[in-house]
C-alpha cells in the first residue's frame, strides 16, 4: 500500500498546476486564429510525455545514491527553483499592477505543423521544470507522493481546461505562486537540516512554521521589489 506524505503531494500538485497552466495558455495562443486547438494540444502532450519518460529512467537511478547526499541535492535544487519561481511570481505581480495600462496582445496565426511544434516545445520545457522539482522530491525519498501530487494536478487541470477552455489560465493567480515559492524554500531548509544531522522540533510538523516564515520573507521580498519599481513607473515618459 502506497504511503503518502501530504506536504510533498501538495508541493508537487502546486508546481504541476503552475507550470502546466503555461502550457494551456500558450496552446490557446498558438491556435487563436485556427478552427481547432487539437494540433497544438497534441504537440504539448507529446512534449510532456517525452520528458516524463526520460525522467522515469533518471529517477530510478537516484536509488543508488546515499540518502544524505540526495537530501543535500534536493535542498539545493529546490532552493534554486524557488529563486526561479520567485522571479516568476514577481513578474506576475508586476503584470497585475500594470494591467489597467496594458492592452491584450494581438493573437498570431499558425499552421498545423507550427501549432504541433510550438505545443511540443512548450510542453517539453514546462514539463522539464516540473520534473526538476519532482526529482528533488524523489531524491528525498518521497517519489510516490510526488507522482501522486503531479498526476492529480495534471488531471484536474486537464479537466478544467476541457470544461472552461481559455479561462484556465486564471488558475495561475499570484497567491498560488506565492504559496508554491514559499513551500519550496521550506522544504529546502528542512531537508538541508536533515542532511546536516539536525533534529527538527516536532519532526515533520516543523514544516508548517518554516512555510509561514518563507511566506513572510517571500511576500516581503516581492513588496521591496515592487516599491523599488514605483518611482520609475511614476516618472514622466
Amino acid at each position: 500500500m502506497l504511503s503518502l506524505y501530504l506536504p510533498v503531494v501538495l508541493a508537487a500538485f502546486l508546481i504541476t498546476v503552475l507550470e502546466m497552466t503555461e502550457v494551456v495558455a500558450i496552446v490557446h495562443a498558438l491556435g487563436a486564429e485556427e478552427a481547432t486547438l487539437r494540433h497544438g494540444a497534441a504537440g504539448a502532450v507529446a512534449g510532456c510525455a517525452t520528458v516524463a519518460l526520460l525522467a522515469l529512467g533518471f529517477g530510478a537511478a537516484l536509488l543508488a545514491f546515499p540518502r544524505a547526499a540526495l537530501l543535500w541535492a534536493a535542498a539545493v535544487v529546490l532552493a534554486a527553483f524557488g529563486v526561479f519561481l520567485f522571479r516568476s511570481t514577481l513578474k506576475t505581480y508586476r503584470r497585475l499592477r500594470a494591467a489597467a495600462l496594458a492592452g491584450p496582445g494581438a493573437p498570431t496565426g499558425a499552421r498545423r505543423v507550427l501549432q504541433f511544434a510550438g505545443g511540443f516545445t512548450v510542453g517539453a520545457v514546462e514539463a522539464t521544470e516540473v520534473v526538476v522539482v519532482l526529482l528533488a522530491l524523489t531524491a528525498a525519498g518521497f517519489g510516490g507522493s510526488a507522482i501522486v501530487g503531479a498526476v492529480l494536478g495534471g488531471a484536474i487541470l486537464a479537466g478544467v481546461a476541457l470544461v472552461v477552455g481559455e479561462r484556465v489560465r486564471r488558475i495561475k493567480v499570484p497567491w498560488l505562486k506565492l504559496g508554491g515559492t514559499s513551500m519550496l524554500f521550506a522544504f529546502s531548509v528542512f531537508w538541508a537540516g536533515e542532511a546536516a544531522g539536525r533534529s527538527w522540533p516536532g519532526s515533520d510538523l516543523f514544516l508548517a512554521p518554516l512555510f509561514v516564515v518563507g511566506l513572510v520573507i517571500v511576500r516581503g521580498g516581492l513588496e521591496l521589489f515592487l516599491r523599488r519599481d514605483r518611482p520609475a513607473a511614476a516618472s514622466p515618459a
